[in-house]
């Protein structure tokens, strides 16, 4: 909520989403800055991997199609953002390109937490820049499960970025980045 806040967008009555395709994600602790773009921004996000396939998922069952969360990072170039807004233009030239998915290679068994009451902090250069709670989204993971099988087949393995709390900001070469769910550090990345 705080994010659609501080980028003064209104709350959505349903699920945003978009897709990245598999060469996004980033497993490596390296990310090597875009030359495509001079405003590359942060947004932390709690990410969900689906354990098995669906479609139509009523939100009542979507439980059974998770069970372990981690942290990712949707670096978004928000020139070309801005510039494909203007332009009534799809974003996914600004969210959608290579490495733009950098995700923890720890993931966390739901069956050892609360998700209802998981936090993170994600810190650049070591300042706290993000602090995100689930109890925060605008809509559960559940709902967004639901909401989003019923436009596209969920497979085993695809990963849900959940949406990012307010403080996201931009990045620059030599910055270090981490992410931390629970106090437990889950992701970290050098800027490149």
């Amino acid at each position: 909520m705080e994010h659609a806040k501080e980028l003064n967008n209104p709350l959505p009555t349903s699920p945003l989403f978009f897709m990245k395709p598999d060469v996004a994600l980033l497993t490596d602790s390296k990310f090597y800055y875009p030359n495509f773009t001079k405003d590359l921004h942060f947004e932390c996000e709690i990410v969900v991997k689906i354990d098995k396939a669906g479609k139509n998922i009523r939100e009542e069952f979507a439980h059974k199609y998770y069970s372990k969360i981690t942290l990712g990072i949707d670096f978004t170039a928000r020139d070309l953002q801005t510039k494909c807004k203007t332009e009534g233009l799809p974003w996914e030239m600004a969210k959608s390109f290579d490495n733009s998915a950098p995700i923890a290679s720890k993931w966390i068994d739901l069956s050892s937490l609360n998700f209802d009451s998981t936090n993170f902090n994600f810190y650049q250069n070591d300042r706290l820049v993000q602090h995100g709670k689930s109890s925060d989204m605008i809509f559960n993971i559940n709902q967004i499960i639901a909401y989003v099988s019923g436009f596209v087949t969920l497979k085993t393995g695809d990963l849900i970025f959940t949406g990012t709390p307010s403080g996201v900001g931009p990045v620059a070469i030599g910055d270090h980045l981490r992410g931390e769910l629970n106090g437990i550090q889950l992701l970290e990345l050098s800027v490149l």
